[in-house]
C-alpha cells in the first residue's frame, strides 16, 4: 500500500472548485462522463462509468472533501482527502490519498494529474 500527496493550482476561487467536485452536473461538464455525487456524508459516489467509486465521509463545503475509495477485497480504507485553499491564483489544492494499492499507484497517481486535475486545469482555461 501506498500513500500519494499533491499539490494543484487551479485558475478558480475554492467555491467553484468545490462546486466542481461535488455537483454532478458540473463533473459531468468538466469530465465529460455521468457523475453520482452528493454532499450528504455515508453517501455512495460513481464517476467514470463506475471507474471509481466508493463513499462520501466528510464535507467542508468550500473547504474539504474526504472520500473513501473502494478497490476490491482491500481490507484497510484508501481515503482521499482534499483541501481547497485561497490564492493568488485562484485555489491551491492539497491532495492526500492514503493506503493505495501497488500494483494500482501508477494509474491512480497518472488520474490525479491527467484525468481528475489535469481535465479541471482545462475547464477552468477555457
Amino acid at each position: 500500500m501506498k500513500d500519494f500527496k499533491r499539490y494543484y493550482t487551479l485558475p478558480a476561487p475554492p467555491d467553484d472548485v468545490y462546486l466542481a467536485l461535488t455537483n454532478p452536473n458540473t463533473i459531468h461538464l468538466w469530465s465529460g462522463e455521468e457523475a453520482e455525487m452528493s454532499t450528504e456524508p455515508g453517501s455512495e459516489f460513481s464517476l467514470w462509468d463506475g471507474s471509481i467509486s466508493g463513499k462520501n465521509l466528510e464535507f467542508e463545503e468550500g473547504k474539504k472533501i474526504v472520500q473513501e475509495w473502494y478497490f476490491g477485497e482491500q481490507q484497510a480504507p484508501s481515503i482521499v482527502t482534499i483541501k481547497l485553499h485561497p490564492s493568488k491564483e485562484g485555489t491551491s489544492v492539497e491532495l492526500r490519498h492514503t493506503n493505495i494499492p501497488d500494483v494500482d499507484f501508477e494509474d491512480i497517481t497518472e488520474g490525479w494529474d491527467t484525468a481528475y486535475f489535469g481535465s479541471l486545469q482545462d475547464f477552468y482555461a477555457d
